[in-house]
């Protein structure tokens, strides 16, 4: 029997988005873009999810450009994938808001390892987007913000969805992350009957930016809706 992090290896290794996409929207394929990406998540599966214990899912929104854009590790971002998963990388540096949050709720849990044995964290489209803002940079873009944007990737996203529950996920529960992302992945669950039920937990991103001085009651309110699999 493969272990989980064969499958997820091979799963990121697969991803390719062959369809139109809106004018002025890239894919980000970090695993395509990086020649150190690749090598850097094999590491971090090998490290955290060589087994084949059943875990719990939690679902972000798509790759952000400093954290799993750059890293292939959803919600790690290089400070934190050297410092605490021990995996450096030369080529990159990177801080993002996200993983700060999640790597402080995985402390307040018990450490990383002791939550990845427990959970697996990915995103509801595993590749992320960009656009070029009027200043001529590019800017991260999430699957639901443009109609028509959603309407191209919504067959990837599916397809993608039904790969990652076939990797030994508890199914009763799903745990996702951002409100509207929630919105989103009910209706397609309506449809598509991946999850028994969703549970719905604030966006890290949105937490750091706007209510950090509230930060230690969302990661305690984490704790408790964690544990939520009825």
């Amino acid at each position: 029997m493969s272990m989980l992090a064969d499958k997820i290896i091979a799963f990121n290794r697969s991803l390719s988005f062959r369809g139109k996409l809106p004018d002025g929207i890239r894919i980000l394929n970090p695993f395509r873009e990086n020649k150190e990406v690749l090598p850097a998540m094999e590491l971090f599966c090998k490290k955290f999810y060589n087994d084949n214990r059943k875990r719990k899912i939690i679902l972000g929104i798509n790759p952000g450009r400093h954290g799993a854009g750059t890293t292939g590790v959803p919600f790690t971002d290089t400070k934190r994938l050297a410092a605490i998963c021990n995996i450096k990388m030369i080529s990159a540096s990177t801080h993002e808001p996200s993983s700060v949050f999640i790597y402080d709720m995985m402390d307040a849990f018990g450490g990383a390892k002791k939550f990845y044995r427990e959970f697996l964290i990915t995103a509801i489209c595993p590749l992320g987007f960009v656009e070029k803002n009027e200043r001529g940079n590019w800017v991260n873009r999430n699957y639901y913000d443009y109609p028509e944007l959603f309407k191209a990737v919504e067959p990837f996203i599916i397809k993608t969805l039904r790969q990652q529950v076939r990797f030994n996920i508890e199914t009763n529960t799903c745990f996702v992350l951002g409100k509207k992302n929630a919105v989103f992945l009910q209706k397609i669950n309506d449809r598509e009957k991946f999850f028994k039920k969703i549970v719905v937990l604030e966006h890290p991103r949105y937490i750091q930016q706007y209510k950090l001085k509230s930060r230690d009651k969302y990661i305690k309110d984490y704790l408790k809706r964690l544990k939520e699999t009825e």
